[in-house]
This record gives structure tokens, sequence and C-alpha cells, in this order.
């Protein structure tokens, strides 16, 4: 297993984590603004800081952002995701949220964390003498990449959010009155510092010079690259896509796992497929992942809550063919001596020694190899069969089918072993429609969905049909929902930010 990093910073913050080959913390108990910033390590311990806000705070607590809570927001509120259980999530799950909703107030938390982190070790690092002007460089690039893929998750459920960067670090009264910025002068900002950042970071970290170590999980040249890609996939800018997923491609430094279901095994921590990920070790540095996508009753599995699953009208529409189809757990002789399965009908009455689950759980988050409660698994933020498909989508966006763009396709297709695609078969419609039906089956609980669905103009429509099929109310409305309720308490603090629109 490559090597990966652990450091436990407090700073202005807060507590972080990210990871480490030895498992042993390194703390900087009393680094502050006035006594730190003097060395590489200072440097390093700040830019480990933005690292860690990409799951929570600490193990006892680490459920925020990428470790569980997001994929509530990106995949509960789709045609594909669901939550049998009340509350926040279940809110999501039904259409039905407002701006009282506490997972949307801690997503939007989490992300402007990470942001003031970043903020605050761009501003301190560009001021260091102690460090070499490439170091220096390194570690604000990491800061902005990072940065920038926070304000690309926030500008995905909320549109225009207010914009704070490292010039704002010495104005503390900057957000109390700001208005928002638009999507479209947040994205310019993007563009530059992703830009900037891809000129510097490095391809890969064997035999880096800075940190020493082949140190995954960190931001590259190609993590910048794809998010470049997906920025200009958002905007419908498809030539720009082209380009930018050529160019990640052409680093040669990615290609697809071989098995779709050993690529997300707690096992697996750093693959080929892996751009930017965000890493977990057990117990050490843990996620709630499974805790929340396993499944109630298991023999196996035991002690979790299947609460973020995905609906049955999404797993049926799996080919048996496809190994996909085989990360979820559909019918087992669960620890309660039932037979848990799937109704053959709705509404259908389970005969004894049966029960009817309302969902499915996933094991993508959840396989039989974890015993521990805060599991371990790594949570690929951007991987590589995203760039093919994203490269697929704008190609035929452009031109219609191609032969390119059904290689592209059928190479994801393949892996799993599904039914590939025919060009002859397809016209443009069809193949957009194709495409987003794969990057379904392919992306599912990866942050995906509710971007594709909102991009593709079918939001309202998928998630609408599925909820009217098993007799639920159509709730979703565009354009109103395209963007989520900002959070009540934000909106008390800065009435530039206004739900008139939303809710």
């Amino acid at each position: 297993m490559k090597k990966y990093t652990l450091l436990l910073l407090l700073l202005t913050a807060g507590t972080q984590f990210s990871c480490n080959q030895d498992l042993e913390p390194t703390v900087y108990s009393s680094l502050t603004n006035t006594n730190g910033y003097q060395t590489k390590s200072d440097a390093i311990a700040a830019v480990n800081s933005v690292y860690g806000r990409l799951k929570g705070p600490s193990v006892g607590d680490n459920y925020s952002y990428w470790a569980t809570r997001h994929f509530a927001l990106t995949d509960i509120a789709t045609d594909l995701g669901h939550c049998q259980f009340g509350g926040d999530p279940g809110q999501l799950s039904l259409g039905t949220w407002n701006s009282a909703n506490g997972l949307l107030l801690e997503d939007w938390n989490s992300m402007y964390k990470l942001i003031a982190n970043a903020n605050n070790a761009i501003f301190n690092i560009a001021k260091m003498s102690g460090i070499t002007a490439a170091e220096k460089a390194q570690f604000i690039a990491e800061a902005k990449f990072l940065r920038a893929s926070s304000y690309m998750d926030l500008t995905d459920a909320w549109g225009p959010v207010i914009l704070v960067t490292e010039a704002n670090v010495a104005n503390p009264k900057y957000l109390d009155q700001t208005p928002p910025s638009s999507v479209e002068e947040i994205d310019a900002f993007l563009i530059k510092e992703l830009t900037e950042a891809a000129a510097v970071l490095p391809v890969n970290y064997k035999n880096n010079a800075i940190y020493e170590s082949n140190d995954v999980g960190r931001a590259t040249k190609g993590a910048a690259l794809t998010l470049l890609a997906k920025l200009y996939l958002r905007s419908h800018d498809w030539q720009k896509v082209v380009t930018y997923t050529q160019q990640v491609m052409s680093l040669g430094e990615y290609s697809l796992y071989p098995s779709y279901l050993g690529l997300f095994k707690e096992s697996n921590k750093w693959c080929s497929e892996n751009i930017f990920s965000s890493l977990s070790d057990a117990n050490t540095n843990g996620t709630e992942l499974l805790n929340h996508f396993g499944p109630t009753d298991h023999p196996v599995v035991a002690n979790r809550w299947q609460y973020y699953t995905v609906n049955w009208d999404f797993y049926n529409t799996f080919g048996d063919e496809d190994e996909r189809k085989q990360c979820f757990f559909p019918e087992f002789m669960g620890s309660d001596h039932l037979l848990h399965k799937q109704a053959p009908t709705l509404g259908a009455e389970p005969p004894a020694g049966e029960l009817y689950m309302p969902d499915v759980a996933t094991r993508k988050y959840a396989d039989d190899e974890t015993t521990t409660y805060y599991d371990g698994h790594s949570v690929n933020i951007l991987r590589y069969a995203d760039v093919l498909l994203s490269r697929a989508e704008a190609l035929n966006e452009i031109s219609g089918p191609t032969t390119e763009a059904i290689d592209l396709i059928n190479q994801v297709k393949g892996r799993s072993h599904a039914k590939l695609l025919v060009l002859a078969d397809y016209n443009q419609n069809s193949l957009r429609d194709a495409i987003l039906q794969e990057r379904g089956w392919e992306l599912f609980y990866e942050g995906k969905r509710r971007a594709d669905l909102i991009r593709m103009n079918k939001y309202d429509v998928l998630v609408n049909a599925y909820h009217l099929r098993v007799g639920e109310a159509a709730q979703v409305k565009m354009p109103q929902n395209k963007y989520y309720t900002y959070p009540q308490s934000q909106v008390d603090l800065n009435p530039n930010l206004s739900n008139a629109d939303r809710q």
C-alpha cells in the first residue's frame, strides 16, 4: 500500500485530520498566527488542516462533508437515492426540504470551514520567509485547489454564494452583510485559481522533493485539470471539456481499476483510477460511511442503519450481467431470522419468515471486510471513469454520437461487464439519455447525481416520475428547486442571502 500522511493541527478553525503510514499524528497544539508559520513543518500542518476539512474534525465526529453527510444533498435528493427515515434526510428524499433543514446547514458550514482554513493557509504561507519559493508555490497551490473544490460544491448546491478569499482574512466583518457573488463570477475566479494550481502541482508525488515521499491523496495537476473540466461541463462549454479531459488523459497517470467492486473496498485506499480522494483509516481517522450505508440486521455487516440507500426502481435498471448490480444487499437472511428482500409488487405484504425492505443498501461503502464502527473507506471525489464519461458527453453535445464517444462509454461499461453500446443505435438525444443513465450506474453515491440531472434538464422530470410511481407527491419544481434554500441561520446573519425564489 502506498504511503499516505496523517498530521494533526490545532489551528484557528479547530482540530483537523489527514492520513499517515504510521498513524501517529504530530500534534501542533500551540500553533497560532503569531508563533506559527515559521517552518516548513508549520506550512505543511496548515495545508493538512485544509485536507482535514474534507471529512470532519476528529474521530468521534467524522461524518461531515465527504465523510457522509454531503451525499444527502447530492444523491438522496434525486431519482436514485432514498431514505426511509424522517427528519432532515427524509425531507431531502421526499423533496420537501426548507431553510431549517439541518443537513443543508451542516454541509454549508463544512464547506466554509474548509474555505476558512484554506484562506488562512494561503494568507499566512504567502508571507513566510522560512521556506523556499518552490515550497511556497506548492503549498498555496494545494490550498487553492481544495478551496476551489469547495466552491464548486457550494455553487452546485446553492448557486450564488459569498465569495471570500485570503484577501478578506484581515477583515473580520467581511461576511456581515456581503452580497453573494453570481455563479459566473465565482466560475471566473475558479478558472483562474485552478489554472494557476495546475501549472504548479506535480503529476504525482513519487520522489517528490518537497514531501520526500509518495504522498498520495494530495492535490495534483490531474486533479486541478479534472476540476476545470467539471466546471466547464457544468457551464456547457463542451469544447473546453474536450480540451481539459484530453489533458488529463495525456498525463498517462490514470486508468480504470480492473474491478468495480474492488475499487471501493476499504483495503483499496488508492489506485490508478483515483484522481482526488479523501482517505481514511479505521478508528484512527475513520468515517461513518459504513454505518450510514450498511444494511440493517445483516449477519456479517452488523449493527448498521441502512440510512442512505438507493430505491428499488434504480436498482432494477441494472442488467443482471452488470457487475455493478452486485454492489448492493438486495436479499439476505437477516440476523432477525427473516429473509430480507424486495417486494414483488408495490404495497405487497410479506409472508411469514420474510421482510420486504423499503429500499436497498449499497456495498459501495459497506463491504463485508469491515468490522470497526469507524471505517476506513476512501471517498473518490474525482476519478478517471468520470473523466471518460464527461468527455463522451461533451463529444456528443458537439457533434452527436461518434466512435470515440461510444468507445469512452464502453470502456466504463466493459470494466463491469455491462452490455456495450452500438454506435448505429443512437442519435444525439438518445445517447445523451444513455450517458445520464450510465453516470447513474457508475457514480451513484459519489456526489454527482443531482448536478448531472440539473445539467441535463432532467431533475424535475426523473425525480417527480419516481415519486409519482411510488404514490408520493411530485415536489420538485424548476427553476425554483435548481438550488437549495440558504440555511435560515445564514439568512438571519446576512439578509442578502434571500430565499424568496427558492421555497
